[in-house]
């Protein structure tokens, strides 16, 4: 593990701040402030965007529709810097939809979701920006079965 300052975990504290902010208002105009040129995202059913351009394009459109009443929140965040210029985070975020929008496919909303994401940020510049993202959701039924949780201390 690279030891790194306060300042740049705050600074990429301040940029997940700002894609929470882009989804609570449902645009993402500004998603070139926080995210690398070639960011890439693989959302929670497997779909992978490759680069900005189509990251903007289908975050938008989902928030256009099924998303546009959603409202994210920041659980808790674990940085891990790898280098000085590269850092793992792991976010832990909370969605729901007070006007339980349905799915998709016509599914009705499947209430509150709590998500998982890995995210990629690198210092480009003097700025962190995320060029990589995948989120999935945590199954609150499965977590009693999770091993670790029954490993043995040593």
């Amino acid at each position: 593990m690279f030891a790194q300052s306060a300042k740049d975990e705050s600074a990429i504290n301040t940029q997940i701040d700002a894609m929470i902010y882009s989804w609570n208002h449902h645009n993402y105009d500004d998603l070139k402030n926080y995210t690398t040129e070639n960011t890439d995202w693989v959302n929670v059913v497997g779909m992978w965007w490759k680069g900005r351009k189509e990251s903007q394009y289908a975050h938008q459109a989902y928030h256009n529709t099924i998303f546009k009443t959603s409202v994210c929140e920041k659980t808790s965040v674990a940085t891990r810097f790898i280098t000085k210029d590269v850092a793992i985070v792991h976010l832990v975020w909370h969605f729901y939809d007070p006007n339980h929008t349905p799915l998709p496919d016509g599914r009705p909303d499947t209430g509150p979701t709590d998500g998982l994401a890995t995210l990629v940020y690198v210092k480009q510049n003097g700025k962190w920006l995320m060029t990589a993202g995948e989120n999935v959701t945590i199954d609150k039924a499965a977590q009693p079965f999770d091993p670790v949780k029954q490993m043995p201390e040593n």
